[in-house]
């Protein structure tokens, strides 16, 4: 765990105070890229503080245990581990920080999956300053961050939040034992998952499933 701080005593830090971020929790396996993404936010005056760690259970024991933590910037493709399958681990907070999505991957599916999934926003990794600096103030102010405007609401489904996720890791090409490992489910679980899935959509396969999802507006 790596922290980047505002010095509190500075009248920059004072006068930041009520437009930046208490505290940033930040959650990417590739260090160099965390750690200078947290530089980045430091020198912006973005957030008074940037906690960094490499893992989901890193993340969850920040939430859980720490304090103050009123936004998460999260890898969507950490190592081994689906970035997204921290949402659902969210829910049982008492105050529940916004998620923002960071990736490699900026296609428009990908960008659907993580709206879909309820994050905040979705920042590419190819973003410059500016794209950061805009995406931060605009989740401060709660109106969410994403490519072209897009709103950062659910699109309504028959799914339940579960088949939404395993949806969700579906369309991102993930296996069923990969979707057991990011879920915790076993695969007799998100068997069931995809079959209710596909009597939802009318469809018979994986590929079928994930393209009338999308004409649909799911993902």
């Amino acid at each position: 765990m790596h922290v980047t701080s505002l010095r509190h005593g500075s009248s920059s830090a004072e006068h930041h105070r009520t437009t930046a971020f208490e505290k940033v929790l930040l959650v990417d396996d590739h260090a160099l890229f965390a750690q200078a993404l947290a530089g980045l936010i430091r020198q912006e005056e973005l957030a008074l503080s940037v906690v960094t760690v490499g893992t989901l259970e890193a993340a969850a024991d920040q939430l859980v245990h720490g304090t103050g933590v009123d936004l998460v910037l999260l890898d969507l493709a950490l190592n081994g581990e689906a970035g997204l399958s921290l949402l659902p681990r969210l829910a049982g907070l008492r105050n529940t920080p916004p998620v923002v999505i960071i990736s490699s991957s900026e296609d428009e599916s990908t960008v659907r999956a993580v709206r879909t999934a309820g994050a905040a926003g979705f920042l590419a990794k190819s973003a410059g300053r500016a794209a950061l600096v805009r995406m931060m103030q605009s989740v401060r102010r709660g109106q969410g961050y994403f490519p072209g405007g897009m709103p950062p609401l659910v699109s309504e489904t028959p799914l339940t939040p579960r088949q939404l996720e395993v949806l969700t890791l579906l369309a991102q090409g993930f296996p069923n034992k990969r979707i057991c490992q990011s879920l915790g489910l076993t695969e007799h679980t998100v068997k069931t998952h995809l079959k209710a899935i596909f009597t939802q959509l009318g469809v018979h396969n994986r590929t079928e499933c994930v393209n009338r999802a999308r004409a649909l507006g799911w993902l």
